[in-house]
């Protein structure tokens, strides 16, 4: 009588995130940075549609990966600076905040 077949090893999902993470962090970051750029020209009062589309696009990106490594919070703020570039952009200030909590969360993962 033959042994039962071995069960295929279960993939360790944490290890694998973590590994992905790594990987992505850098465009994660350059996404965050065309954001980032993008509230300075409007602060300076030089937003350009391109700026504000690139933003709005870099804010969404982020919205859905930052879901995936269990940082909701993140979605959420990625998700009102898209609406904000979809639209008329808030206040300087305001986004810059957004930004900066933003940057924070995706820094404090390890």
């Amino acid at each position: 009588m033959e042994p039962p077949p071995a069960k295929p090893a279960q993939p360790d999902l944490s290890a694998a995130l973590d590994r992905l993470w790594i990987r992505f962090l850098p465009e994660i970051r350059e996404r965050v940075t065309v954001i980032e750029s993008a509230i300075q020209s409007l602060a300076a009062g030089s937003l350009s549609a391109e700026q504000k589309e690139a933003a709005a696009s870099a804010a969404h990106k982020l919205a859905g990966v930052l879901g995936t490594f269990s940082l909701h919070r993140g979605t959420v703020i990625a998700r009102e600076l898209e609406l904000q570039f979809t639209a008329t952009p808030d206040s300087p200030a305001n986004l810059s905040a957004l930004a900066y909590e933003l940057r924070s969360i995706i820094e404090s993962r390890k």
